[in-house]
């Protein structure tokens, strides 16, 4: 496994030799994309001029974007480059209504993003198959991401209450191009790219990306990372009645893991309103010596595609993945409040025990997806229709480490033994030895079958019905294998659903609609619960030893989309409200029914393109009201709004090319308060942690040196804002990076 200085040595090596290894003389990408080096086209219009439309890449989606009666937001290859994001938390950013929530209660330490207050942490896709297995994902090797809102479980599956997320990789293209990215910034940063391709004769082609990075994180001293990537397809038949393209994946990362600060439960003394407690933002309460978190991703995907005649196609996709996630991380608020002896105040300095979290997780998805798509005419009506069938199977390992100390910092009387630190300045630099073993071990494995059918259906010259139905079948079995002479136990559960999604769609204009939406979603009770590799799905108490129903999300939506100035921006606004329910709850002492409710209803809009040829924008605002309408019997959160949903959240990125030659912009984000779980802290009352309002600041520039190269700053954070991204509402709050600059040199032949 390579180091971060020796993946960008051998990234450096590559970059040299792919400009050296070109087939014949480089070409303009005649493609879809815009230049990046022009920081003021999303995209939207090619080389060429012509207007280009952002689309989802999936056959699913069987009429434009336009006419698609749905939220779905696409974030382009431009944005990700022009915010020099790195990961998928840095992406979605840009994209309103979606947080990230913390790690905590069985939770890996892995993206977790809520989508309209639903964790959504299972629905991540990558060009169309469900990407299991938890991981913190780079965005190197991405075309676009598409985000899909509200209850889309007739595209994606079980589990997809809030929406889903597909990630669209870079595919081979008949033309020869490069670029390279080389960055450098403070705190350490050091980034290069590599995006490769070959047109190789008349129908075939082969893409190479490549990335290495290394760096501090800003503002967390002792968190540091390195990662490298490789993507490479190769695809024949391009531009034929048959294409077949194969693609292998990999990534690795180390990093330091960061639980972030405490909260005030620690210590028994509200300090803040938020209830974060006030320690300086830089506390870092890991140990060098032991914490750390690797990941690693290994991915091969066959796809298949013919087109049978002018009106209709056959489309197969499989795909075999390993990945590791495998840490251990100091929680600064799980090693005991002070009323329970995990925090003592000596000499007037408060000091506390250290606790971890730990997870080894390989885990191995085997997955084919075959579509039948195109158009029809019949009975004086057009159909544009997709009808698939989606087989997977998930294996899953999962187990924690006993983490046993032998010798450290020794604790203060009257704490004992070793692994201690001051609350209000801790020292990463602690001296610790001891064990690290991997204790218990789960074997969970999912099967999945599902059948669905799409039919977009033109009547009229303004009218669509865009209908969609699904039939899950879900089987889920799991083995616990203690160490030692204990006798394993193994549990199984076997769950059938059908999810629907009706839509009507009025088109004013060729460029606008009008759409009225209703959509439905099943969770089993083992993803419901959030952990991606459980076992079981029975009830508690008096359900005890009886599969659970799925839980089931609804939602209706309104909305408009306009395509405008020529296809260079397009704009969208909806309303919705979605209600999730058949959670388990305690209805009484000892009575457990499936009766819990939450409900969700906001408004959305987004814009995304060219307002003129110098002005680019990106972005938009979500208003989104939650409420927890039905849980236990004796549970005070009641009414209360939702964790991990924001009431308002706002963003936009912007560039506007001055002269010829230099492009000014950046971004503006914006979160109200938002609450880490629903459960009160010590002392009971209701959603008392939360994570206060915050605005962010970046700032974008870039200068075109020649025309094939350009010199591109980014300042992150520009303002140095001290603010909390997220907590979990019981044992910590997550601190964003601080300020930083980088600037990266952009090359293209």
């Amino acid at each position: 496994m390579l180091s971060g200085p020796d993946a960008l040595r051998a990234l450096l090596f590559a970059s040299s030799a792919a400009g050296m290894l070109m087939a014949g003389p480089a070409l303009a990408d005649p493609g879809p994309d815009a230049d990046p080096q022009d920081a003021t086209n999303l995209g939207t219009v090619t080389v060429t001029g012509d207007p280009a439309r952002r689309e989802p890449q999936s056959p699913e989606f069987v009429a434009p974007l336009v006419d698609t009666p749905r939220s779905v937001t696409i974030i382009p290859q431009q944005i990700i480059e022009q915010t020099a994001a790195t990961s998928l938390q840095d992406i979605l950013r840009t994209s309103p209504g979606i947080t990230f929530g913390a790690g905590e209660g069985g939770q890996p330490l892995a993206d977790r993003p809520f989508i309209r207050g639903q964790s959504s942490g299972n629905n991540v896709f990558v060009d169309g198959v469900r990407d299991s297995g938890g991981q913190q994902r780079e965005v190197f090797n991405l075309e676009q991401v598409e985000v899909i809102k509200g209850p889309d479980a007739v595209y994606s599956g079980r589990g997809s209450g809030g929406g889903s997320i597909n990630l669209s990789s870079k595919a081979p293209r008949l033309t020869n191009f490069s670029r390279f990215g080389l960055g450098a910034g403070t705190d350490g940063y050091l980034r290069g790219t590599v995006d490769q391709n070959w047109g190789l004769g008349q129908t075939a082609g082969l893409r190479l990306n490549l990335m290495g990075a290394q760096g501090d994180v800003p503002g967390r001293d002792s968190v540091d990372y390195d990662k490298w990537g490789l993507g490479l397809s190769g695809a024949i038949g391009l531009g034929s009645a048959t294409t077949a393209t194969l693609s292998y994946y990999h990534l690795t990362s180390n990093q330091m893991p960061d639980y972030g600060i405490p909260l005030f439960t620690k210590i028994g003394v509200r300090t803040t309103d938020s209830g974060v407690l006030d320690v300086p933002y830089d506390s870092f309460y890991g140990l060098e010596a032991r914490d750390y978190l690797t990941n690693e991703v290994d991915s091969l995907t066959l796809e298949l595609e013919h087109r049978i005649n002018g009106s209709l196609s056959i489309r197969n996709v499989t795909r075999y993945a390993e990945t590791l996630n495998d840490y251990v991380v100091t929680n600064p608020g799980d090693g005991g409040r002070i009323d329970t002896g995990g925090v003592a105040l000596i000499g007037g300095e408060y000091w506390m025990k250290r606790a971890t979290k730990s997870r080894w997780n390989p885990a191995a998805t085997f997955a084919n997806v075959v579509d039948l798509y195109g158009s029809v005419d019949a009975g004086g009506l057009t159909h544009n229709f997709d009808a698939g069938v989606e087989f997977s199977r998930e294996i899953n390992r999962n187990a924690s480490y006993s983490v046993a100390t032998s010798s450290g910092t020794v604790c203060p009387a009257p704490l004992t033994g070793f692994d201690c630190t001051r609350v209000y300045a801790p020292n990463p630099s602690d001296p610790w030895t001891g064990t690290i073993t991997r204790g218990t071990e789960i074997h969970a494995n999912t099967n999945t079958l599902g059948l669905y059918a799409f039919d977009s259906i033109e009547f009229g010259e303004r009218w669509l019905l865009n209908l969609g139905v699904r039939h899950d079948s879900y089987d889920v079995d799991g083995t616990v294998l203690p160490r030692g002479a204990a006798v394993p136990t193994t549990e199984e559960g076997s769950w059938d659903f059908v999810n629907y999604q009706v839509g009507l769609v009025y088109k004013p204009t060729a460029h606008s609609s009008l759409y009225a939406s209703w959509a439905t979603s099943s969770t089993p009770p083992t993803v419901s619960g959030g952990d991606q590799n459980g076992v079981g799905g029975e009830g508690s108490g008096n359900l005890s030893g009886e599969l659970l129903d799925p839980e089931e999300t609804e939602s209706f939506e309104i909305g408009a989309k306009a395509n405008l100035f020529n296809d260079r921006l397009a704009v969208s606004g909806a309303a919705f409200i979605l209600k999730r329910e058949n959670a388990q709850i305690q209805v009484s002492p000892g009575v457990f029914e499936q009766a819990g409710e939450a409900e969700v209803k906001g408004v959305e809009l987004g814009v995304s393109g060219n307002i003129t040829r110098q002005w680019q924008v990106f972005g938009g605002y979500t208003w989104m009201e939650s409420e927890l309408v039905s849980g236990a019997y004796n549970n005070v959160n009641v009414g209360d709004s939702l964790a991990n949903t924001p009431e308002h959240s706002f963003s936009v990125f912007s560039t506007y090319r001055v002269t010829p030659k230099l492009s000014l912009g950046g971004g503006v984000y914006y979160v109200s308060d938002s609450f880490g779980g629903n459960q009160g802290g010590a002392g009971g009352g209701a959603n008392e942690v939360y994570a206060p309002a915050y605005t962010r600041v970046d700032l974008f520039a870039s200068y075109d040196l020649t025309d094939r190269a350009s010199l591109q700053l980014n300042v992150q954070n520009a303002g140095d804002e001290d603010y909390i991204l997220r907590t979990n509402g019981v044992h910590h709050a997550d601190v964003p990076p601080a300020r930083q600059a980088i600037l990266t040199l952009n090359l293209r032949y």
